[in-house]
């Protein structure tokens, strides 16, 4: 049963969503701030985070990144709409999707399940050997971790999925909403700056250097592609 943690200060909101995804079958902590929520995290121990980004306090953005600090748990940001900079942000900040307020338990449950597959598999279809090495990259793909100059790389669900994705193809182009869909399991109309939010994430964790990225390479108006050796 998906353990799922609810940030979320709106009361009605927050009780709404939680009784919602009991009856979807998920075990359901809520809290009404972000320092409650950090504390649900560490007792709760959740699969997934519903985090809203306009809380009081501590905000839902510094939720975000003090969690990065040293978890890797997937994050859903929920945001209002039409808050273009606070969806970059909260992206850019580790956040591994986001829904639009406001939010609809039913787009919300699949969402989290989204999320949650993105931990457990890698992309289907390719019958890789364990471990890879580019350069000085090593991605084992059974072991689903990744080191860099012998160093691991701790990536979150999206970052990782979407590494194994462009890295079992190398010199293939992607086109953003081909990525979406791969990774994120948005089949139509899908937002391409979670491609880009993530795609800029995964240079930074791995050191590729600003402008000259060795790994992940843009392919202007199209999408990215993974260096071939």
């Amino acid at each position: 049963m998906p353990r799922v943690l609810i940030i979320e200060d709106d009361h009605a909101v927050r009780e709404g969503l939680r009784l919602a995804l009991r009856r979807q079958g998920h075990q359901v902590a809520a809290a009404g701030t972000g320092e409650q929520g950090l504390e649900e995290l560490r007792s709760f121990r959740p699969d997934v985070v519903v985090l809203d980004l306009m809380l009081p306090g501590v905000s839902g953005l510094e939720v975000c990144r003090r969690i990065r600090a040293h978890d890797q748990l997937p994050i859903i940001m929920a945001t209002a709409r039409g808050d273009d900079a606070d969806v970059i942000v909260g992206l850019e900040a580790g956040a591994d999707d986001y829904v639009v307020k406001p939010l609809q338990a039913r787009v919300l449950d699949a969402r989290i399940r989204a999320v949650l597959r993105r931990v457990d598999g890698q992309p289907a279809g390719h019958d890789a050997p364990r471990a890879e090495t580019h350069g000085e990259l090593v991605i084992d793909r059974v072991g689903l971790t990744v080191s860099h100059r012998g160093e691991p790389v701790p990536l979150a669900p999206s970052e990782l999925r979407l590494l194994l994705t462009l890295s079992a193809s190398p010199g293939q182009v992607f086109s953003r909403q081909q990525l979406l869909e791969a990774v994120w399991e948005h089949r139509y109309h899908g937002d391409p700056r979670l491609v880009d939010a993530c795609v800029k994430r995964l240079r930074i964790k791995m050191g590729e250097p600003a402008g000259q990225p060795r790994y992940i390479q843009t392919v202007r108006g199209f999408g990215y592609r993974f260096a071939a050796r």
